[in-house]
């Protein structure tokens, strides 16, 4: 291994993206579970091919369907995903256990160490969730490292829980983004992408960087 290589990889800190992904059985009707895995599909495609010179962009899935919210998909590098399995939809929708996860992986510290840049959460949800989602909600953005995560959120759909998506997203430049359908879900993938990609690659990976939703595209979006 060269002399740079080596120095590439010491220096290269992590940068934690963990997707909260609503898999509740209203999300397996008009394309959304299809457009959601899509997008994070891309999204982890994308982020494979990024520089590690700085950072190091690593990906989590969380879901929350079923009875209750799992870990899908531990902290992992980007280039080393070789594939995402897709994600099925069906039963109610557990979002405070989602949460709740979401906070134990970022305040563990052998999980994500201190020297990481802050995490960015994104959260997609199409309806209202069906726990006890409120504390688990104050502890994550009361969190001791939680609390300096940058939070995107996407409504999906009229039966979307706005009220709670709009309270989670903490970017002023990034207000709750509302998909009307599957080629919607997928934009927001791609900007939450170009706005990750653009860290990674800022002299300053600390500081966020405009959410800006690219034109719809007709070629890139079919699954």
């Amino acid at each position: 291994m060269s002399e740079l290589k080596k120095f590439q990889v010491q220096s290269a800190r992590p940068l934690p993206v963990i997707v909260l992904a609503d898999t509740s059985g209203s999300m397996s009707v008009d394309g959304k579970i299809e457009a959601l895995n899509k997008g994070v599909k891309d999204m982890i495609a994308s982020f494979s091919i990024e520089s590690r010179l700085r950072a190091e962009i690593q990906v989590s899935v969380i879901t929350f369907g079923g009875s209750q919210a799992e870990l899908n998909l531990p902290l992992t590098p980007a280039h080393q995903l070789q594939s995402f399995t897709p994600l099925l939809a069906e039963g109610m929708t557990p979002l405070g256990g989602a949460l709740s996860l979401a906070s134990q992986m970022i305040e563990d510290k052998d999980c994500i160490p201190s020297r990481a840049y802050k995490p960015v959460i994104v959260l997609v949800s199409d309806g209202y969730p069906n726990d006890d989602w409120q504390g688990a909600f104050v502890r994550l953005v009361n969190g001791e490292r939680a609390s300096k995560a940058t939070r995107f959120a996407m409504a999906i759909g009229a039966d979307a829980d706005e009220a709670m998506l709009g309270d989670f997203a903490n970017d002023p430049e990034a207000p709750l983004f509302r998909a009307e359908n599957a080629r919607d879900i997928h934009r927001f993938f791609r900007a939450v992408t170009m706005s990750v990609s653009a860290r990674s690659q800022s002299a300053t990976p600390n500081q966020s960087t405009p959410l800006q939703l690219p034109c719809a595209d007709d070629q890139d979006w079919e699954f």
